[in-house]
């Protein structure tokens, strides 16, 4: 029994791309001539279903010769439409929160409280506790690096101290514009007390809130720096005739830094160091005004506690728990070879494991490959993550992690001339042609390929001509 595809055409014109599958018999050699031609054939027919293309598509050779098909598929005509296309691409992807992240303490002690597992902790609640010192949450994108205790300090660190201040609803007082020249004064390591009146004063070069400074940094850990800024008329206002000695070393100190202000920085002014002092004192931290690096865990947004990964009297060394954002996205593991078919903000449509789906796009493509092996050791093709926003959070609220699929809406193109892929006929010369319904063959060009259909274009091809293809 024989089974073929082909075309009913005129065996002088035509040389039918011919799928035949023997059965009951024996093999053949095939001579080598049929061995050329079955080996075009099957290239022909490798490269359109790599294209989404489908079976049915003819060779047609212009005065070849060959014999009549004993049989073929049924054809039919069809008219040219003008329609939309719009191609996609499934892959499989994760459903999770975002942004995952292990938190460590900056100081070293003993852990003295951490938060339940699934905790969602946001601006300025604690995230632990270390040695009764609590660790509040900041929102920001520059963490903390440096002890803030010295007035006139610059950076964008202190920006994030004095907007999370504002949020929060403590008067910061004004903040010195970008181009601002501001003199840095002296650290202490035990504050005055500090009032809000001069926080305007300090945004110049501050020469008369300092002058106050030096009688309540009585305490000797802070003696010498806190003379620093101080003026001889000054020594007697405090109190300290054995601090008489305390100008006479000033000489030999180095002047105060000026740094100027740029966008995005903000300034450690007595106004802002008052508004930490007050704050503290509602979180339970001692009200000094000066913030260690391990009294504050920036973060982007409000966080969700994943996993708790150390317990109450344990060293604050360590790995104290891992955490993700409260927004979940989904990560899609793409081929390199494929990454150039997506774009950043593409429209994603995600099946969830019930079926329904939820919209989104692409947010971030990263920038790192990654690599593995498989089971023989072999290196396997590289991917790189793409991560998938959602629109609506609410079509995931039930749903903590899970496998998905990620269809990738492609190219589209609106109001194309397009036929089903089984009106194409690939003529040996190179490109293709469809077949009008008098027998004429017109060469056409094909553009875009999607669920079944083609766009054509060429000489004389028009909407509503009649063209024939497989049934």
């Amino acid at each position: 029994m024989r089974r073929s595809v082909v075309s009913e055409r005129d065996a002088g014109d035509t040389m039918p791309l011919r799928v035949t599958a023997q059965e009951g018999a024996g093999p053949r050699e095939p001579t080598a001539g049929r061995r050329k031609k079955k080996a075009v054939y099957l290239a022909v027919v490798a490269v359109l279903l790599a294209g989404g293309t489908g079976a049915g598509l003819l060779w047609v050779d212009r005065g070849g010769n060959g014999s009549e098909p004993e049989s073929g598929p049924k054809i039919k005509q069809i008219a040219v439409v003008k329609t939309d296309l719009s191609g996609s691409r499934e892959m499989e992807g994760t459903l999770g929160y975002d942004s995952a992240r292990t938190i460590r303490s900056a100081g070293e002690g003993r852990v003295t409280w951490l938060p339940n597992r699934g905790a969602t902790v946001k601006r300025g609640r604690q995230l632990y506790r270390v040695d009764e010192r609590s660790a509040v949450i900041f929102y920001g994108s520059t963490p903390l690096y440096r002890r803030l205790d010295t007035p006139g300090s610059v950076g964008r660190d202190i920006w994030v101290v004095a907007d999370n201040l504002k949020a929060l609803g403590y008067d910061i007082g004004a903040q010195p514009a970008p181009g601002t020249v501001v003199r840095q004064q002296a650290p202490a390591d035990d504050p005055p007390p500090m009032t809000t009146d001069p926080g305007q004063e300090e945004t110049t070069p501050a020469a008369d809130p300092p002058a106050a400074d030096p009688p309540a940094a009585d305490p000797p850990a802070a003696g010498q720096p806190a003379t620093g800024q101080s003026s001889a008329p000054d020594g007697p206002d405090g109190g300290a005739g054995q601090r008489t000695d305390a100008p006479q070393e000033r000489p030999s100190s180095p002047s105060p830094s000026q740094s100027t202000v740029r966008e995005g920085d903000g300034v450690l002014t007595t106004s802002l160091m008052s508004a930490i002092k007050r704050w503290q004192k509602a979180v339970g931290i001692k009200p000094t005004g000066i913030l260690d690096i391990s009294d504050v865990v920036v973060t982007k947004s409000a966080v969700r506690v994943s996993d708790v990964l150390a317990q109450p009297g344990d060293e604050a060394s360590g790995d104290l728990m891992t955490v993700t954002a409260t927004t979940k996205s989904v990560t899609v593991p793409v081929q390199s070879l494929d990454i150039g078919s997506i774009k950043s903000g593409q429209r994603v449509t995600v099946v969830l494991p019930d079926r329904s789906t939820a919209a989104g796009r692409v947010a971030t493509i990263s920038t790192t490959v990654q690599g593995d092996q498989d089971d023989t050791g072999n290196a396997r093709q590289t991917r790189i993550n793409v991560t998938v926003s959602l629109d609506d959070p609410q079509a995931v609220k039930g749903i903590d992690s899970a496998p998905v699929q990620a269809q990738f809406q492609g190219e589209s193109k609106k109001g194309v001339l397009a036929v089903p892929v089984g009106a194409l006929l690939a003529l040996r010369e190179g490109g293709y042609a469809v077949r009008l319904s008098g027998g004429r063959l017109v060469p056409v060009d094909t553009g875009m390929f999607a669920k079944g259909l083609v766009e054509i274009s060429g000489q004389g091809i028009s909407e509503g001509m009649k063209v024939e293809t497989t049934a």
